[in-house]
Parts: C-alpha cells; structure tokens; sequence
C-alpha cells in the first residue's frame, strides 16, 4: 500500500502538483485492517487540500491494490505543525552539521549568529 501510495505522490509531483505530493509524503499512513487507511496532517486547511485529491487517490489505490473497499479517514493533528517549525539555533545547528564550512564563512566574513 505504501508503494502505491508514494508512486501517486511522485505522478502528482511530476504533473506539477508539489503541495499535493508533500501532503501525501508528510508521513507515512497507516493501515488498519485491510481496508482502512488513516493519515494525519497539520491542519484544517491541508485537510481541504488533501480531500480535493482523496477521490483520485483512492481510485489509484484501488485499482492498482485489487481492493475497492477501501477508504481513508483524515486525522487533523495541530501538534505535528508545532514539532516541525525551528528557530534560528536549531537551523544555523542544522546547517552546520550538513556543511561545517559555513563557520569558516560567518567568521571570515564576520558575520553575526544571534542564537
């Protein structure tokens, strides 16, 4: 199921559907039963994105996993929006650990952090 969906998350992404495509990758659903999957996402209005999408969705999972039965249920979870936002310690921490050049640059240049 997770294959199928991700491959719907990459066709839309493709045609130029990039918010659709991160709502489906924000994280991975979750399968309950046989025909049930469940999905949370950040909030009211990406929970109306991701409904305007849910009909073909559902169609490429269905057809492509030989299960007409199944459904999805949205789940709004605010919290999830308050893990993902980072302040500037956590960013600048961040970029240093995928480049520790940038510390060279900040201090030939001169450059001020304020963490």
């Amino acid at each position: 199921m997770l294959i199928q969906w991700n491959n719907y998350a990459k066709k839309l992404g493709n045609k130029g559907y990039r918010i659709m495509e991160s709502l489906l990758m924000i994280n991975d659903p979750k399968l309950v039963g046989t025909t049930q999957i469940t999905i949370e996402l950040p909030n009211e209005g990406s929970k109306l994105d991701f409904e305007s999408e849910k009909i073909g969705l559902l169609g490429h999972l269905r057809g492509h996993l030989h299960n007409h039965d199944i459904t999805i249920d949205v789940i709004v979870n605010e919290a999830m929006e308050n893990k993902r936002s980072l302040n500037d310690t956590d960013r600048y921490n961040r970029l240093l650990e995928i480049n520790p050049n940038i510390e060279i640059l900040r201090t030939t240049f001169g450059l001020e952090v304020h963490l």
